[in-house]
């Protein structure tokens, strides 16, 4: 019998009481409805991003938004690999981050890339928090996608991230990737990542 939406979703949520529903609740399914995005809904989520913290204020991300249909969502799925074009041709919006490299001066920024992390997350929960499902791959081509817009190394290239809304697990012919998307979520214990110093766990 297949799972429900609400079954799996049931499954994925994060078992931490007090913790910020979007935060509990966020995935990563592959599972989608071809549903279009709202132009309300998806200015919410880039404003999201917008207002995201940055080292100096220097908000150095940039965000590459293909709507389904546009040539820019064309551009974006023709860089994944084939596993990702398997199921992310049907969520209404594919996100390329990238950030600027260099800060003002011209000089390296070592912190671009957690900036457009931090603002990927930012993205990320208000698209949960308004109904909406996410998923970020690193399966694409770089070089493809450097092509494709234009983008020099002066750019570092963050993930794609689809946006859309989720649909059941029935919709994933694919075996392995159905067995992957009903699999209760795991992950390392707390003891493991947070510590007093390397390898003591912090007690808590």
């Amino acid at each position: 019998m297949s799972l429900s939406v609400e079954q799996v979703n049931a499954l994925k949520q994060a078992p931490v009481e007090g913790m910020l529903p979007a935060l509990a609740h966020r995935w990563s399914p592959r599972a989608f409805k071809d549903t279009p995005v709202s132009t309300n809904d998806l200015k919410i989520i880039l404003e999201a991003a917008r207002w995201a913290a940055s080292s100096g204020n220097s908000q150095p991300w940039r965000f590459l938004v293909g709507v389904q249909g546009s040539e820019t969502h064309q551009k974006i799925f023709e860089t994944l690999v084939g596993f990702n074009q398997s199921w992310a041709g049907k969520p209404g919006v594919l996100i390329l981050g990238f950030a600027e490299s260099k800060d003002a001066k011209g000089n390296p920024s070592g912190y671009a890339t957690y900036d457009l992390g931090q603002a990927a997350v930012s993205l990320i929960l208000q698209a949960t928090a308004l109904g909406l499902a996410t998923h970020s791959m690193a399966g694409f081509d770089h070089g493809a996608a450097r092509k494709a817009f234009d983008l020099g190394e002066e750019y570092a290239l963050g993930a794609v991230i689809a946006i859309g809304y989720q649909d059941g697990p029935s919709a994933i012919t694919n075996e392995q990737m159905l067995q992957r998307e009903i699999a209760p979520r795991e992950r390392k214990p707390l003891s493991e990542i947070a510590l007093t110093s390397l390898g003591k766990p912090l007690e808590i």
